[in-house]
């Protein structure tokens, strides 16, 4: 039986579209049954990935076009949960994003998102991809008792 999920969206690169993204993540990831981490701070999590994922593409690759477009796909099998965010942008090095530390300015609104990205999943891979470029973040699904997840 196949048990995986795919939604694929393409919103216009503006901001307001954000909550409706991260809503949509966390409501798919409250869904998945069988998770023995905690459901509620997982889906959050979730929405708070997709936010600053989405968020990034906007403001930095696509910088702040509104004639271009963000597509996000997220993925739910039996094993993780997968979220891909396309942009249009010329991309960048992610391994040259500082980590904040002691050292950066505490009160700038910038500079985190990546951080927080990475904590929170278990991989992020950023690569070329469909004449853009695309954040590939993936979660493992801890189910219960060690069997696969069910939606």
């Amino acid at each position: 039986m196949k048990n995986q999920i795919e939604i694929k969206i393409r919103v216009p690169n503006q901001t307001r579209y954000l909550r409706l993204i991260g809503n949509l993540g966390e409501n798919m990831a409250r869904e998945i049954s069988g998770l023995s981490d905690d459901r509620d701070a997982f889906a959050y999590n979730i929405n708070v990935v997709l936010t600053e994922a989405m968020s990034n593409a906007i403001k930095h690759a696509n910088a702040a076009n509104p004639d271009k477009d963000v597509t996000i796909r997220i993925t739910v099998s039996d094993t993780e949960l997968a979220v891909r965010v396309y942009d249009n942008g010329l991309g960048f090095d992610p391994n040259s994003v500082p980590i904040p530390g002691l050292n950066t300015d505490c009160l700038s609104e910038t500079g985190r998102g990546l951080f927080i990205i990475r904590s929170l999943m278990d991989s992020v891979v950023y690569r070329k991809a469909d004449g853009g470029n695309v954040l590939e973040m993936r979660k493992s699904l801890k189910i219960k008792g060690g069997s696969t997840a069910g939606r």
